[in-house]
């Protein structure tokens, strides 16, 4: 009996061994090339292109940087995105804002951000937004290891049930914009939807903001349906230009919703 046993552990573990190893290597298969996600912004109020790997399908991976069934639709809609590294006081304001005017979008949220301000992260869920997780410590992606990738985004992930008592939503938007097929893989493989963006501007400098106007005017440039424009909460010139935005959008005929709309529904592993 104690040799069948014997046996059976030995080959149980080999089993475990052979499984990791096998895992590992499957990623090694996926390209690790780094691309720091750029548009090439169209005034024309059409799709941009984007940085991509080279003949690689975005959402073959659950990637989007826009709303890609209300794009085929011609659905005049905009996606709001938001990304939280930490707090200087816009957060409420932007919240008060969305709803005023009965909106719903997506947040970012780094694990710092979670652990120092719980009350707003509740509150996001609690007023229908959707939490995304923007990594622990705010890496390039392409410069980890997987096993250090699946920490970042588990760390956050935990903190947020923790801190707030609610669930990780499956989206994750990497930092920077760097991101790899690999990291798509990876992302994909722990049940996320990767999303990135299909406008933005330099915005995320605390002491150098720029215009509200100008925040503004490059919207109206280059709106086109399926937006998914990314936003810093740290940002007060985005913060004062959300109303005039909202207000200006609608105008148009545009609505806003939620990316819910366009991604398959996924369960974090």
């Amino acid at each position: 009996m104690k040799k069948y046993l014997y046996i059976f552990s030995f080959v149980f573990i080999f089993s475990c061994f052979f499984s990791m190893s096998v895992s590992a290597a499957d990623y090694s298969t996926y390209s690790n090339n780094k691309v720091e996600f750029g548009l090439n912004l169209r005034t024309d109020h059409k799709r941009p292109d984007c940085d991509r790997p080279k003949g690689v399908t975005l959402s073959k991976y659950h990637t989007f940087y826009y709303g890609i069934k209300p794009y085929k639709k011609k659905d005049k809609v905009i996606y709001l995105t938001f990304d939280c590294g930490y707090e200087n006081g816009n957060t409420k304001s932007i919240l008060d804002t969305l709803k005023k005017n009965k909106i719903k979008a997506i947040f970012f949220v780094t694990e710092p951000y979670i652990r120092s301000n719980p009350g707003l992260v509740k509150r996001m869920k609690k007023e229908g937004h959707l939490v995304g997780n923007h990594t622990t410590t705010h890496p390039r992606l392409t410069e980890i290891s997987v096993q250090k990738m699946k920490q970042e985004l588990n760390t956050c992930k935990a903190t947020m049930k923790k801190k707030t008592g609610y669930d990780m939503d499956p989206y994750m938007r990497p930092p920077e914009g760097v991101y790899s097929v690999r990291v798509m893989k990876v992302a994909e493989d722990m049940g996320y939807n990767t999303m990135l963006w299909s406008w933005a501007i330099r915005d995320y400098e605390e002491e150098d903001q720029p215009s509200v106007q100008y925040v503004i005017d490059k919207v109206k440039k280059h709106y086109f349906p399926g937006m998914m424009p990314l936003f810093h909460v740290i940002s007060s010139a985005d913060r004062k230009a959300l109303p005039t935005i909202i207000s200006t959008m609608k105008k148009k005929g545009y609505r806003f919703g939620k990316v819910t709309e366009f991604t398959k529904k996924r369960k974090l592993k």
